[in-house]
C-alpha cells in the first residue's frame, strides 16, 4: 500500500461506524461500475435455487450463532 493509501486507512479508521460503512460501500461500488448482466443472472439464478432448497426441506439451516462460531466445521460437513 502506497503511503497515501496508508494515510487515508489511518483517518478512515477514525470514522464513526456508520460513515466507515458509508465509505466502504462507494469504495466497493467504484470497483463495480458496471455490472457483468450473466454474473447477475447467475447470481438471480442461484438465489431462486437456494430459496427453493430452503421452502422444500433440502437444506440445512444453521442459526448466526453457530455459522460465526465454527464456520469450517460447516463447509467441512458440507464437503464431506
Amino acid at each position: 500500500m502506497t503511503d497515501k493509501a496508508d494515510a487515508l486507512l489511518r483517518e478512515a479508521l477514525a470514522l464513526s461506524d456508520e460513515d466507515r460503512a458509508e465509505l466502504a460501500t462507494s469504495l466497493i461500488d467504484s470497483l463495480d461500475a458496471a455490472p457483468d448482466v450473466d454474473v447477475e443472472t447467475a447470481w438471480q439464478e442461484e438465489t431462486a435455487r437456494r430459496l427453493n432448497d430452503v421452502r422444500a426441506g433440502r437444506a440445512k439451516l444453521v442459526s448466526w450463532e453457530e455459522a460465526r462460531s465454527n464456520p469450517r466445521a460447516i463447509v467441512n460437513e458440507k464437503a464431506g
